[in-house]
């Protein structure tokens, strides 16, 4: 466990976020050997039709993944401010929570899937691939959920170590499936979704019962076990805040999603490899700011707002000088990061691929901007004023599915993103600092 409310800021936002780094490295790495193995052993349709559905599963994982990160703020909260009692009782309320989501969406997913695929105009040379892929992926969506709450779990404890390991495993475990069943068995893209449902299974039954092992006094009681309705609101409605925020930004790249379909299979290709790549870039900035949020959490618990203000200031230069670094990395290796990738000749996958990637990076500094303020926001309790800069993503995508791609092509949607970042940084930079001495005045 790490307590941070005392140390230097920038020391224990580094120390907390390095394991976590490497783990989310090794999740990247794997999503990149997935797509590289697809394409090479199952041909660039593969890639497309694993692609193609892919921000429907980030629509629903954001869902479940932000209401596990509200619970996990409400969780480092009570452990920065050593309210051990109110600790297990909300944790017995994560647990019951995430387990009425992780049902409902997967019944509800499953369910809707082929009219849902539909609305997304994936293409019919590669529609039954998708359905068989994401169908696996949709019904084994608990594996992932419960991974997630261990994780977040021991994270708001300040333990960012473990989960690394596990996270490390799964990865590991993920590529080798994956080369038994698409390379060894022909399972075609249904072993890559197989091998990814397993994998998160071991983790997070590995995961568990670690913390039932090390972590008993921790856990809840039979005492701490009834619902207790002021814990209950707490967590939920602080989740609810985070779900909506990943839920506004995920449906805005699933209506995207549904132009670039429209687009056809050698554009899907190529969005979705250029995404690989520059994700495994997004992971130093995501995980500076998920860090940052932990210690932003425990500070605000302990009533530490000077340390706050530092460290999220220390934040921002970092995330500006990852940036840097990616900006130069595309441009020096874009091209052949592509090609390494897809194991493609055709050069107008490898154009677009390399159009999407360095617009992308060019305005990644506001991308770390606006993920790191959304976060540190969130673990003060700010509910509305994230959710607001999700809101103006979505209209943002809106307007480009609507208008941007059918006039522009794929130059509509490769601006799309940047073009929003910048917008959406701005305006919670402004809130931030409007919000900031409001609370100053108030002190005051």
């Amino acid at each position: 466990m790490k307590n941070m409310t005392v140390g230097s800021p920038v020391r224990l936002i580094l120390a907390f976020a390095l394991p976590m780094f490497i783990g989310n490295i090794f999740q990247q790495a794997y999503s990149m050997v997935d797509t590289m193995i697809a394409g090479r052993f199952l041909g660039e349709q593969a890639i497309a039709a694993i692609g193609a559905t892919a921000t429907l599963y980030s629509l629903l994982m954001n869902i479940a993944w932000g209401l596990n990160n509200g619970y996990c703020v409400v969780l480092s909260r009570q452990f920065g401010a050593g309210d051990m009692g109110r600790f297990r009782r909300s944790v017995a309320a994560m647990i019951g929570l995430n387990v009425g989501i992780a049902l409902i969406l997967t019944a509800l997913s499953v369910g809707l899937l082929r009219p849902m695929m539909g609305l997304l105009h994936t293409p019919a040379d590669i529609f039954d691939q998708s359905y068989r892929y994401i169908l696996i992926i949709l019904a084994g969506m608990i594996t992932t959920v419960a991974y997630n709450a261990c994780s977040g779990y021991l994270r708001a404890m300040g333990n960012s170590r473990t989960p690394l390991m596990f996270l490390i495993l799964s990865s590991l475990l993920n590529i080798a499936l994956d080369t038994l069943f698409i390379v060894a068995l022909h399972m075609g893209v249904g072993g890559a979704a197989l091998a990814t449902v397993l994998a998160q299974g071991v983790s997070a039954a590995l995961c568990g019962g670690y913390i039932w092992k090390n972590y008993r006094d921790y856990l809840p009681g039979r005492a701490d076990r009834r619902p207790e309705r002021a814990i209950v609101g707490e967590m939920f409605a602080t989740g609810s805040s985070m779900a909506m925020m990943q839920a506004v930004f995920a449906l805005g790249s699933v209506i995207l999603q549904r132009a670039i379909n429209a687009l056809g299979s050698a554009v899907i290709t190529a969005h979705t490899a250029s995404r690989r790549v520059y994700e495994m870039l997004m992971v130093p900035m995501s995980t500076l700011a998920s860090a940052d949020s932990t210690f932003v959490g425990q500070n605000y618990g302990a009533g530490k707002l000077d340390r706050i203000v530092q460290a999220n200031r220390k934040t921002l230069l970092m995330e500006l000088g990852w940036s840097l670094v990616s900006v130069a990395a595309c441009w020096l290796l874009g091209r052949r990061l592509m090609v390494w990738l897809t194991g493609t000749a055709d050069e107008q996958i490898i154009q677009n691929a390399l159009l999407n990637l360095r617009l992308s990076t060019a305005c990644f500094f506001p991308l770390g901007a606006l993920l790191a303020l959304r976060y540190s926001m969130q673990a003060m309790g700010h509910k509305v004023l994230p959710v607001l800069s999700s809101a103006i993503e979505l209209a943002g995508k809106i307007f480009s599915a609507a208008a941007l791609v059918p006039a522009l092509g794929y130059l509509g949607v490769a601006v799309t993103e940047p073009v929003i970042w910048c917008v959406c940084a701005a305006f919670l930079a402004v809130a931030y600092v409007t919000v900031g001495h409001q609370r100053r005045d108030r002190a005051a």
